[in-house]
């Protein structure tokens, strides 16, 4: 749980603020929880998705992490030039669909131990209930903006 003696900081008043906010300050958690595995956070979380629902189209993989199009080109380059993950052509040209390669996998497997110590510092800070909490206010947010 999260330290009654700890200073909160104030609440901006903007729903995007906040949230931005929070995601910079739980990207640098999990970037440094993640520093000795060779990823950082955007990679991991690529590669997890990727895992987790197998062949994605650019375009479905970009609405499933609701990630602009030019940064998730970046990233999905990074990943596919060390070989972490494949791409193939849709009957579209322009489409491609990504799949985790073996690497990848191997990569994502190393790295999950870092990950859910990470995980289970931050459940620990905030509390089981109130993070399952938040992520279904998140994902709500995400419908609302969408």
């Amino acid at each position: 749980m999260i330290d009654s003696r700890a200073a909160l900081p104030a609440a901006l008043p903007c729903a995007c603020a906040n949230v931005r906010r929070a995601a910079r300050a739980i990207t640098q958690f999990y970037d440094e929880a993640l520093r000795d595995t060779g990823l950082r956070s955007t990679q991991f979380t690529l590669l997890q998705a990727l895992s987790v629902s197998g062949e994605l189209t650019q375009g479905q993989l970009g609405d499933f992490l609701a990630i602009d199009s030019t940064t998730l080109t970046r990233t999905l380059g990074s990943l596919k030039s060390r070989g972490w993950i494949h791409s193939r052509t849709g009957e579209d040209r322009r489409e491609r669909y990504w799949t985790l390669a073996p690497a990848g996998r191997r990569q994502l497997d190393r790295a999950r131990p870092a990950w859910e110590k990470a995980q289970r510092r931050i459940q620990a800070r905030v509390g089981g209930k109130r993070l399952s909490s938040l992520f279904d206010d998140l994902a709500r947010i995400v419908v609302a903006a969408s």
